[in-house]
Formats: structure tokens, C-alpha cells, sequence
């Protein structure tokens, strides 16, 4: 070998399944950012680029360890841009080069390179490999037709033996790494050697492709011309000893399909398409698809179902044992299963638990199947998009599979499972269809019976699922699809339910979770009520129980750390040493009546909280600023407010052009939290009329209704979660909708009982319960009301007042 050059640096690219020989021009599609900055780098400065091999295609950015060392120099001949952001390459080959080392480059791939000149042999041994190697080719040419007779005259054209071996092996079908051997072989010799080595094997493979073809062919007649494939393949299989007989394949699949229980609908289909599998060629596309049809048929559960005896009682202890509380939604579940234990086959209902996460929603659905005796399976519909994947794909389509119903179906091998369609409401829908509207057939009971799925394309029956749907956030439900649905709320947690759930449940789970026995640590009230109210803010548990299991991670730690087997006790100063500091502010009623400071009550994703709502005044021009990052309702509700307030001013001893001369600014705390909704309203008019009146507001009052121009107090939401924030943050007394009295049924009576719950249905009402009057004073004066002032009397009631 001659000597080598002194090193270069060149810009370089790795190829996916091809490898270019020196001499060689090829056109290549590139894709890769660095790739094409690579190529456009050796394009602008008309310099050459290193092209190497990736030893894995799949690999978009291959390591050093992932390519080949050895590859060819280019020059880069032309660059075209394609529609799609490709790049389409024109390279030749120049000369073969090895990477000494990989250079950092942040844009392209960069490499320093032992480059190896072009060489040759003597002029005898150019003749003796020459005339081996021609002879060779000319034979392979012979026994594989398949080689153009352009390309077999302009090889035979070259006459230098290094040249030859290049441009000969780059028309060779040779696997990458047998070229990749070849373009390794430095030395012209060995190269030749190899190239000769790879052209007798490629003659003998011919040779024997040529004596099966040929072994067909005599057995065939005119009768047998379209079975040609098929016996080719037989043949190969003879030849490489396998003898796979697809004969008895399909007789074991036709001896599957009778001993199949099928609905005859579904018999007639499958029976018809076993027909048709029959007659087609065992490795043509059409096949597979048939066969993977009937496949999938046969593995579903089309008449099998679980065998499933209802116990009431034994249903009820065990929803009692898996769930604290809940007493509505398991009401409703045990209902349902002593109904389905009378009459056996029940049509619907379709169950949708809706509650805040982390409360039980589909941790109940696993236990409602354990009451039943049933299979649980379980479909997450969290950012489904697709129509298909509830409905499946039609057969036309390449990889065309059934929805997620019918596999899931598939996959328990039961008819009749408990099927818990999780999240809903995170469904979306795009160009591809809407999940949502697909849902509809079912989640209905009147038509469940005979869903179409668009693979199988035949009715199959869903009435003996029982359906139970979660989610978080009702109205992101579509309004066609609540209406197939039994609603059933399931509300957040009191301190007290959670106090009980984590020493029943929680803290007894994580004790064993992290190799602690029963006493070695002892939550007490105290320090569980600390983690609740200053570490969690949830509705449900499930942060609670992330906090438990963090407080016994790192006893374990001391523990393990000291070598101590003592025992440990938390209490609310060892809940902040092991936690730091607390995360969340406990909402508390102010300690004193206060002028302005209004304390309302909200319902968020996690539960009920408190807001405290406040009002100042300043000189100004009657502008009005509403601040604490809030939603366009609850802006159009302090308008409001604001508006009822001026139009009751006489009544309330204000001038009627009070609101021309200050300036008022609301202000809800916490601003970095975005809060909307109309049920603030009547806490804003008593703010505001606290500060206009300086009368200070009863600390220990909350209130929560929509506010009209009329002065009318309209119904709220979440009701139960409100109350529960109110006697968290001891409260005594809240003022709600009259509207809503109907449903404090549903709240937990010994919250009812705890609080003094007055029932308002005017704003009037509102101000005289919550604003401190000084001792012999009244609010309002004798005035007629709003409704019949005309705009004479507020003229005349001015002039008089002032």
C-alpha cells in the first residue's frame, strides 16, 4: 500500500443502505438537518465531503460506534431542493478515506481523515486479475439475464484492474456490508480477491434459482400457470429444507371456526371468508389481510360470559371495605345489582361517575366488578382524537385494526366484563372524526345491542357490558352524550373523611409499602390534620397519600442512618421537620369584622375554597378596578353589583352621584390563580357597600350566589364542596340561593348541623345579615323600592337629603 497523504478535515455525511465505491455516481435523498448543512457546506465552499455507512439504518443520529470508519471522499455535483424540505444529491466518488478522528461541530459532522490515493497493479498483473475477473462477469452476466447489456459494455471498457473492482461492485446485489467489506479492502489485490469471491457465490446462488425455476416449470401444465408464485416458493422451501404445509394450516383454521360458538350472522361472514382465503395464493397480501380477518373474528368473546352470582350483602361489604363514604354512588350501584339479580338481563343504565380527581372514581369501578364477579377492563379516553379508535379502521385500509372497544373485549376474553370508559371528558376531536359522537351507539342501551364495528363490519352485542364512565369536568361532556348517561357526583372529602381514610387505609398501606410494622410509627390526629390542611389541596387522597409514604421514606432514612429500632410518633412539630415548610395556606375566617373584607366561598377542580373579597375607595372619577386575575363573569358580576348598588343609593343613605367622585377598586387575593364564575356576586355588592357605608362585614359569615340588577340572588354550583371549605375554615354561618335549599338533602348532615345555613333571595337580605349595624340603626330607609322610582323622585328624594 502507498503511502498515505497528511490529514484533511472534510465536512461529513452517513448514508442509510448504501455505500459509494470511488468512480461511482449516485443521486441521494437527504433528509437530516445536519445532513443537508454537511452537503451545503462542500456545495458553497466547492469543497469535497467525507461519505460513510451507518451500520444500523433505523439510527438517526448514529454514535461513532455506529458507522463504519472506512469511506469513500466525494465531490458534490449538484443540489436540488425538494417540495417536502429534502434535499436530492448528485455525488461521485473520488477516493477511499479512513476517520482518525470525530471533530466537535454543533451545525454538521465534521471529521479528519488518512486518506488513500488511487493505485494500481503491474501491468502483468493487471492482465492476469483483468482476465479473471472479465471472465467471471461475462459468466454471471450469462446465468442472471437481469443485468443490463450497457452496463456489462462499459465495465468491460475500463482497463485498469482498481477502477474495475469499484465500478464492477457497485453494481453487484450485494448487501451493504458485504460492499462495505469490499470498499474496506485497501490493497487492489485483496480487493480483487473478494470481488472474485462474491461473483462465484453470486454465479452458484443463480445456478440453483435457475435448476428450482426450472423444476416448476416441468411440473407445471396450462391448468397450473397462476399457482407459479406459489410453487416457486414451495420449491425454495424444499431447497432450504423447510416444508411448511399451508394445506393443513387452513384445515386447522376451518376446524377453529366450527368449533367457534358464533351468532349465525357473524358464522355466515367468517364461513364466506374462508372461501375466499382458500383460493387465494398463501403469501400474497390479500391473504394475510383475509387471515388476519377471520383471526381476529374467532378470538373474540361473541357468546362467552363470566359467571356471576349477586350477594347484596356481600356486594355492599365489600364497596363498604374499598371506599370510605361514597353512600350515593355505591346507593345507586347496589340498586342496579339487585334489579340484575332479579331479572337477570337488565338493559342499561349507563353509569357516570363525575368528581374531582383522586376521590375513588375508578378505583370504585374495580370494586363494583369484584362485587359483581366480573372481568375488569379499563380504556383511558384521555386525548383520543380519532373516530377509528372506537370504531376501528375499514379492512381497506393498510394496518387497518378494530377499536379499542373490540379489542379490549378481546383481550379479557369475556362478553359481559364491568368496562370503565375512563376520563371522557379529556376527549378532543380534529379532522379524523369525533370520539365522542362514535360513543354515542355505545353508551346507549337501545342500541348497544348491535354495534358496528368498521373492521369486523358486523353487529356485535355491548347490552351485557356493564359501561361505568368517569370524569372530572361535567359540561366538557357533550350534551347528546350526558344524556345516555346516569349522573352520579361523587363530592370531595371533609377533613374528617380524610382523617378517617388515612388511619384506616392510607397510613396502614404506606407502613407496609416501606417495611415498617404496625407500631413503629404512630400518626396521630394532630400531625395526619396538619398534613391535610398545610401540605395537600385536594378533593380526594391521592397527594395525601403521596405525603404519607414521603414521611415514611425519610423516617426510614434517620432510621436506617442511626441504626435505631425506636419507635416514632408524629405529631404536628415532627410533620414540619420531616416535611419543611408547609405548602399551602389554611383558609381561616379573619380573627375581626372588617370594613370591605367580604369572605365568599368558590368551588375549584380540587374542592371548595375561601375567597376573601376586598374594597377600597379613593378620590376619583368613578372609575372602577377589578384586579386578582379574574374571568370576564366574574367582572360583569361586580358591574353588576356595582349597578344594583347605585340604583338602591337613596335607600341606602348614599348620594345618588356618590359613584362620580371615587374611585373603587376590588380586589380578590391570591392573584396568580385565574378565578371566573357568576356565584361571587352578592360577596362583591357586600364588599363594596362595607366600604361605601364603612360598616365592617361579620368575620365569621360567608356567602355565595349570582347577583341580578334586580337585586335577586340566583343558584350556585357545587354546593357540598362550599359548605365543606366553610366549616374548614370555621365559619359559622353562610348565606346561600334560596333556590339551592332543595339541594342541602345531599350535603352531609353534621356539616348542615355545624353551620347556621340561612337561606336569602334578595341582596337586601344579605346586607342586613352580613353587615354590622352600630346598635338602634337600620340600613335601609323608608324609601319605596327600586322598581317603582322614577327619575322625578330621585331628583325630589335629593333635593330633600341635601
Amino acid at each position: 500500500m502507498a503511502e498515505s497523504n497528511p490529514l484533511k478535515i472534510y465536512p461529513m455525511m452517513s448514508l442509510r443502505d448504501i455505500v459509494v465505491f470511488p468512480h461511482m455516481v449516485a443521486p441521494l435523498i437527504v433528509g437530516r438537518e445536519k445532513s443537508i448543512k454537511a452537503l451545503e457546506k462542500a456545495m458553497e465552499e466547492r469543497t469535497e465531503i467525507f461519505l460513510i455507512t451507518q451500520k444500523d439504518a433505523s439510527e438517526d443520529e448514529p454514535t461513532e460506534d455506529g458507522i463504519y470508519h472506512l469511506g469513500t471522499i466525494a465531490k458534490v455535483l449538484q443540489l436540488l431542493r425538494l417540495p417536502d424540505g429534502t434535499i436530492k444529491a448528485l455525488v461521485e466518488g473520488k477516493r477511499r478515506g479512513r476517520v482518525v478522528d470525530f471533530l466537535p461541530n454543533k451545525d454538521y459532522l465534521e471529521v479528519q481523515l488518512e486518506e488513500f490515493p488511487a493505485e494500481d497493479l503491474t501491468q502483468a498483473e493487471t492482465v492476469a486479475y483483468l482476465r479473471e475477473i472479465q471472465a467471471a462477469f461475462k459468466e454471471y452476466g450469462k446465468v442472471k439475464k437481469k443485468i443490463p447489456q450497457e452496463v456489462m459494455n462499459a465495465v468491460a471498457k475500463i482497463e485498469t484492474a482498481a477502477k474495475y473492482a469499484d465500478v464492477l461492485a457497485s453494481h453487484l446485489p450485494l448487501k451493504t456490508d458485504e460492499k462495505q467489506q469490499i470498499l474496506e479492502a485497501v490493497k487492489i489485490q485483496d480487493r480483487l480477491e473478494v470481488l472474485l469471491d462474491k461473483i462465484y457465490r453470486e454465479i452458484e446462488v443463480a445456478s440453483i434459482e435457475g435448476r428450482i425455476r426450472g423444476r416448476v416449470k416441468r411440473k407445471m401444465d396450462k391448468t397450473q400457470k397462476d399457482y407459479y408464485v406459489a410453487e416457486q416458493i414451495k420449491a425454495l422451501q424444499q431447497e432450504s429444507g423447510q416444508q411448511d404445509d399451508p394445506a393443513a394450516d387452513l384445515a386447522e383454521l376451518e376446524q377453529a371456526i366450527k368449533d367457534k360458538g358464533l351468532p349465525e350472522e357473524a358464522r355466515t361472514k367468517v364461513e364466506k371468508e374462508f372461501k375466499k382465503l382458500k383460493m387465494m395464493q398463501p403469501m400474497s397480501a390479500e391473504a394475510t389481510v383475509s387471515r388476519n380477518y377471520i383471526d381476529y373474528i374467532i378470538s373474540l368473546p361473541w357468546l362467552e360470559l363470566s359467571d356471576s352470582s349477586i350477594d347484596i350483602n356481600k356486594a355492599e361489604e365489600i364497596l363498604d371495605a374499598d371506599h370510605f363514604g361514597l353512600m350515593k354512588p355505591k346507593e345507586r350501584i347496589l340498586e342496579y345489582l339487585a334489579v340484575q339479580a332479579q331479572v337477570k338481563k337488565l338493559k342499561g343504565p349507563i353509569l357516570c361517575l363525575v368528581g374531582s380527581p383522586g376521590v375513588g372514581k375508578t378505583s370504585l369501578c374495580k370494586s363494583v366488578a369484584r362485587a359483581m364477579g366480573r372481568e375488569f377492563v379499563r380504556l383511558s379516553l384521555g386525548g383520543v382524537r380519532d373516530e377509528a379508535e372506537i370504531r376501528g379502521h375499514r379492512r381497506t385500509y393498510i394496518g387497518a385494526m378494530p377499536g379499542k372497544i373490540i379489542q379490549s373485549l378481546q383481550k379479557v376474553k369475556v362478553n359481559n366484563p364491568v368496562f370503565c370508559l375512563d376520563e371522557i371528558d379529556k376527549m378532543s376531536m380534529d379532522f379524523r372524526g369525533d370520539p365522542a359522537s362514535a360513543l354515542l351507539e355505545v353508551l346507549d342501551p337501545e342500541q348497544n345491542n348491535a354495534f358496528n364495528d368498521h373492521y369486523l363490519d358486523l353487529d356485535y352485542d355491548l347490552s351485557d357490558v356493564f359501561f361505568i364512565t368517569t370524569a372530572n369536568n361535567l359540561p366538557s361532556i357533550p350534551a347528546p352524550l350526558q344524556d345516555r348517561m346516569e349522573i352520579i357526583k361523587l363530592n370531595g372529602y371533609t377533613e374528617e373523611d380524610k382523617l378517617r381514610i388515612a388511619q384506616d387505609y392510607l397510613v396502614p398501606k404506606q407502613l407496609e409499602a416501606n417495611g415498617f410494622a404496625e407500631n413503629d410509627i404512630v400518626f396521630n390526629d394532630g400531625g395526619v390534620l396538619e398534613i391535610i390542611r398545610h401540605y395537600t389541596r385536594e378533593a380526594g387522597v391521592r397527594n395525601l397519600e403521596r405525603t404519607v409514604a414521603s414521611v415514611c421514606r425519610k423516617i426510614a432514612r434517620e432510621r436506617l442512618k442511626k441504626d435505631s429500632d425506636r419507635k416514632y410518633r408524629l405529631t404536628p412539630k415532627a410533620v414540619a421537620r420531616y416535611l419543611g415548610v408547609a405548602g399551602y395556606r389554611f383558609g381561616l375566617a379573619e380573627k375581626a369584622a372588617e370594613i370591605g373584607m367580604a369572605t365568599g366561598l368558590a368551588w375549584t377542580q380540587v374542592g371548595g375554597e375561601m375567597l376573601q373579597i376586598e374594597t377600597v375607595l379613593m378620590p376619583g372619577k368613578g372609575r372602577l378596578t377589578i384586579t386578582g386575575k379574574l374571568g370576564e363573569v366574574m367582572q360583569e358580576s361586580a358591574q353588576a353589583a356595582l349597578s344594583y348598588i347605585r340604583s338602591r343609593s337613596l335607600c341606602l343613605g348614599l348620594a345618588p352621584e356618590f359613584y362620580q367622585k371615587l374611585d373603587i377598586h376590588i380586589h380578590v387575593p391570591e392573584g396568580a390563580i385565574p378565578k371566573d364564575g357568576p356565584s361571587a356576586g352578592i360577596t362583591m355588592a357586600t364588599s363594596m357597600i362595607s366600604a361605601l357605608m364603612q360598616l365592617p362585614i361579620r368575620n365569621d359569615l360567608a356567602m355565595t350566589g349570582e347577583i341580578t340588577l334586580r337585586g335577586r340572588v340566583l343558584p350556585i354550583g357545587g354546593l357540598t364542596e362550599k359548605l365543606l371549605a366553610a366549616k374548614r375554615g370555621n365559619i359559622k354561618t353562610v348565606l346561600i340561593p334560596r333556590e339551592n335549599e332543595r339541594e342541602l338533602s345531599e350535603v352531609p348532615v353534621r356539616i348542615v348541623k355545624s353551620l347556621e345555613v340561612i337561606l336569602v333571595g334578595n341582596v337586601d337580605e344579605v346586607f342586613e345579615k352580613a353587615l354590622v349595624m352600630p346598635e338602634g340603626d337600620r340600613l335601609f330607609k323608608d324609601l319605596p323600592p327600586v322598581s317603582s322610582f322614577s327619575a322625578d323622585m330621585v331628583d325630589d328624594a335629593n333635593n330633600v337629603r341635601h
